[in-house]
């Protein structure tokens, strides 16, 4: 919950200018994931073709007497392509469950957006040795509500929340390691799921750690929450994961 129509407006000559001269590989995906208030500002400032932009959040219906909910058909009408589901945020502050994030990746697909199902354990399920368990536990009412299919329109976000503004660090080991229990669970669900949905990393993603993470073997990319508020710290970010892919 961070900008105003100033700061979108900044933001998008500032992306600008940090875009100038550099080459980004094409298969490289870049989303910019703002406030719902700026999706259309946006839109109308970013005019890259590599770019594209999404959503924090979805109601589960298409319609209806929801006040303060947004649809996927109203977001895909703004022109958002992506959307977030079962964030770490919205898992701890509005008490979503893994059955509702389930509805809503499956909302999300039927409105023709592109889901990005985040997952992720507490310090706590960790120390406890659930970490895995948790993950697992997380994915599958998603797997079950959409299916191979709708994985195959999606991409995954392993989030570690006590990595996330507490001080602990998740090394880039720590982070390929739960990748690749991610990626046997999509191996399970469907042939060639493993390969063809990306594993992204959100846990204090830096250009200064960008590389040695994108350099793990399960690690596809990156959900980038703070340091995507300064353009050219973010370009650095998507620069290091089009030299990871090339």
């Amino acid at each position: 919950m961070h900008g105003s129509k100033a700061f979108v407006a900044d933001y998008a000559d500032a992306l600008a200018a940090a875009l100038r001269g550099v080459e980004i590989a094409r298969g490289v995906d870049a989303v910019l994931i703002p406030p719902i208030a700026y999706i259309g500002d946006l839109l109308g400032l970013v005019v890259d073709e590599r770019w594209s932009v999404g959503a924090q959040n979805l109601h589960v219906e298409t319609s209806g007497a929801f006040t303060g909910e947004i649809s996927g058909a109203m977001i895909r009408d703004l022109g958002a392509l992506w959307v977030l589901t079962g964030h770490s945020e919205r898992r701890a502050y509005a008490a979503e469950t893994a059955a509702e994030v389930a509805s809503k990746t499956a909302a999300a697909l039927h409105a023709g957006l592109k889901p990005i199902v985040c997952v992720g354990e507490t310090l706590a399920q960790r120390e406890a040795g659930q970490a895995e368990q948790v993950v697992r536990q997380q994915l599958a009412p998603v797997f079950e509500m959409v299916g191979a299919a709708g994985m195959e329109s999606a991409a995954v976000a392993y989030e570690p929340v006590w990595a996330i503004g507490t001080g602990e660090t998740a090394t880039p080991e720590i982070a390929q390691a739960m990748h690749e229990v991610i990626r046997r669970e999509l191996a399970n669900l469907g042939e060639g799921l493993a390969d063809a949905v990306p594993v992204l990393y959100g846990g204090s993603v830096k250009a200064s750690n960008a590389a040695e993470l994108f350099a793990q073997g399960d690690i596809d990319g990156a959900l980038v929450g703070g340091a995507s508020l300064d353009a050219q710290e973010f370009v650095a970010i998507v620069v290091a994961a089009a030299a990871s892919s090339a």
